[in-house]
């Protein structure tokens, strides 16, 4: 039972921060499970043997662009490096290639991956007690998270039946108003978005962009997954669109490249709302928390960033078109596991067929709970997310998340087999 003196944000931050730990602890009790927890990339893409070449031939472009020796660079590089970063030229040019993002490198910031990013700009937009941040419903906890150790009120955005998100927002707002509280930033991924595989319809990105133009809320716009569409046309990115000034793009090379260089970035925009002056101070107080929390992101890693950007010629479009068949054909046989494992039962089960990214949902008909995960694992040797981990607040109980980036198809067919095996008992045995 809840205790009295417990608020419903209270308990949705104590939920959110016991997240991982169970999840590690039922990864850990069960290791031969089948995983669809965890959103990585494909391993198999990773290309090491590349690495060493690619970093000599940046000490040797930093030496030259510098005026120095090669063996002076290198020096220059191991050492403890300028906080903004040194490859904002090159995460600069492949932005505006890949993602249409219309930024020069001097409004650049290289952070410590996108997780960095986010929580620099959540804390130096979220800077007082009555700024909150706003998030769809559900959202990545990774967001919600760095609100909750900071102790900045995180309020849902979540459409009725008969709201556009825009609308939503604007309810949103009102309702904060009536408690004396103002919305600072928006997070979202408006792109194969991390729990849902949703993406952010044109005219919605527009509508939601003019939305908060008018209130002053600035949009954080997380693009992970931008790159790995599957089919149908590419929607512009929230920083492409944006007229007012109101959206830092934040990227990450994480799963264009691989998880392990820890090299993101944000890309502030020219004003802020028209204000030049206030998204320089903007970016700058970004930069001097940096300097505080990480001091610089790795030099190291970053020379091998910039080495295989400017190897594949600013954009990484041909780098991730081998990752995106593969990603597409496990997404194919994902939907044809579920369609095979739910025969019979298409009007009590449904889920999605996302256009491109990692992820998608599956709706069941009863809750699944910790409960329904230990015996997923224990019984049917299967690790599925359970949405509500991602909700702010008590709702998404009935739906799971599966991830089916980084498994082989033979191993998303016995996993998915599984986890319908697991949801067809329980339909047929409510009692168990």
């Amino acid at each position: 039972m809840t205790p009295k003196s417990m608020n419903a944000d209270t308990v949705g931050r104590s939920a959110r921060s016991s997240v991982m730990n169970f999840l590690n602890e039922i990864a850990q009790r069960h290791p031969g499970a089948i995983s669809f927890a965890s959103g990585r990339p494909a391993e198999r893409f990773f290309r090491p043997e590349a690495w060493a070449p690619a970093e000599a031939s940046f000490y040797a472009h930093y030496a030259q662009a510098n005026g120095m020796s090669e063996s002076a660079a290198r020096h220059r590089l191991a050492q403890y490096g300028a906080t903004a970063g040194i490859i904002r030229e090159e995460i600069a040019t492949q932005l505006r290639i890949d993602h249409g993002v219309p930024c020069t490198a001097e409004r650049i910031v290289v952070t410590v991956g996108c997780q960095e990013a986010m929580a620099l700009c959540i804390l130096a937009l979220c800077n007082a007690r009555d700024r909150v941040l706003l998030v769809r419903n559900p959202t990545y906890i990774g967001a919600t998270g760095v609100a909750d150790a900071a102790g900045i009120r995180v309020v849902p955005v979540e459409p009725t039946a008969d709201e556009s998100l825009d609308q939503a927002l604007a309810r949103s707002v009102s309702e904060l108003a009536r408690e004396g509280l103002s919305p600072a930033a928006f997070y979202l991924i408006p792109d194969f978005d991390n729990p849902t595989g949703e993406v952010i319809a044109r005219e919605d990105r527009e509508r939601l962009l003019a939305q908060c133009a008018q209130h002053r809320i600035v949009v954080l716009e997380d693009n992970p997954y931008g790159m790995f569409r599957f089919e149908g046309e590419t929607v512009p990115s929230m920083a492409q669109l944006d007229r007012h000034g109101g959206v830092i793009h934040l990227g990450t090379f994480s799963k264009t490249l691989f998880p392990s260089v820890r090299v993101g970035s944000a890309a502030f925009p020219e004003t802020l709302f028209g204000d030049a002056d206030a998204a320089v101070a903007l970016r700058e107080n970004v930069v001097e928390r940096k300097s505080f929390l990480t001091v610089n992101t790795s030099q190291h890693c970053q020379a091998l960033v910039g080495a295989l950007l400017r190897h594949y010629g600013g954009s990484l479009a041909d780098h991730v078109r081998a990752p995106i068949g593969f990603y597409r054909r496990n997404r194919d046989v994902a939907i044809e596991s579920l369609t095979a494992g739910f025969r019979g039962f298409e009007d009590r089960v449904s889920w999605n067929q996302p256009a491109g990214g990692f992820f998608l949902s599956v709706r069941l008909p009863f809750e699944f709970d910790d409960n329904a995960l230990d015996t997923c694992a224990t019984r049917h040797g299967v690790l599925v997310m359970p949405m509500r981990y991602f909700a702010i607040d008590d709702g998404w109980r009935d739906t799971v998340r599966i991830a089916f980036s980084n498994l082989e198809p033979e191993t998303i067919r016995e996993g998915i087999a599984r986890f319908c095996a697991y949801a067809v008992d329980r339909m047929r045995n409510p009692s168990t």
